[in-house]
């Protein structure tokens, strides 16, 4: 429980003071406000761990797809990296390339002798195969953009939302004034500091939002890039492997 002297401390301070003089409508703004915050704060930590997971789980994949010397080595055994939107991609490759090299991308004990034994692709083929890579790339990259929208509102549309409450709570403020006939800035200065408030609040809302959204848009536009350089790289691995060329490489 607070001693009367902290309450008196808390009471002092700007921002309370200007709360506990805001009116109705002021209150339900900077309520609308809160829940606003919440969800963005919300959207940008689940952003950074979301974020942070598939960074380290791309590094992992990308360093065993490099080292492995056949490219559907990690398909064959199952391996899996269920946060790197990478290796989604690879996985999209690989199911449309099995799929037309054997006509299932089921995987069993004799999986790599009838993958040796297949025909190699038409160019027809497998143009479908990187079709199937840029579609993954696309969905991937709407993944990670998913629930952008929500900071974008907060970092334009907290400051209009303070700025409505803040235009409300003066309209207030100087009717008040009207009405009593005392224009002294003793009337005043209550009703002013209640009606600043929110957009106060707006700020607050939108200033983190702005930079979280800022570095979020930048960080997943280079994941998109890599994502794209490595459907490239996937498809040049595929092509040099199983595309018919008139030669035969060994699988």
């Amino acid at each position: 429980m607070l001693m009367p002297g902290a309450v008196n401390f808390f009471a002092d301070i700007g921002i309370v003071y200007a709360f506990q003089h805001s009116n109705l409508a002021g209150k339900a703004v900077i309520f609308c406000l809160a829940v606003g915050s919440i969800f963005s704060w919300t959207v940008m930590l689940t952003k950074f761990v979301m974020i942070r997971r598939a960074r380290r789980e791309t590094a992992r994949f990308l360093k065993r797809f490099r080292t492995a010397r056949k490219p559907l080595a990690i398909f064959q055994n199952r391996e899996v990296y269920p946060d790197s939107p990478t290796y989604a991609v690879y996985l999209a490759g690989c199911n449309e390339l099995t799929f037309h090299l054997l006509g299932t991308p089921e995987i069993d004990d004799t999986f790599p002798t009838r993958v040796a034994e297949a025909d190699r692709l038409s160019p027809v083929a497998m143009n479908a195969v990187r079709s199937a890579l840029e579609r993954e790339v696309g969905e991937q990259a709407l993944r990670l953009e998913d629930r952008m929208t929500v900071l974008a509102t907060a970092v334009s549309g907290a400051p209009f939302l303070g700025l409505l409450g803040t235009v409300w709570g003066v309209m207030d403020t100087f009717s008040a004034i009207a009405a009593s006939n005392n224009a002294s800035l003793t009337t005043m200065a209550p009703g002013v500091s209640g009606a600043l408030i929110t957009t106060v609040t707006g700020l607050l809302v939108a200033i983190p939002a702005m930079f979280g959204y800022n570095f979020l848009v930048v960080t997943i536009r280079g994941m998109t890039v890599e994502l794209d350089n490595f459907a490239g790289e996937l498809a040049a691995s595929f092509d040099h492997r199983y595309l018919d060329t008139g030669t035969r490489v060994p699988r």
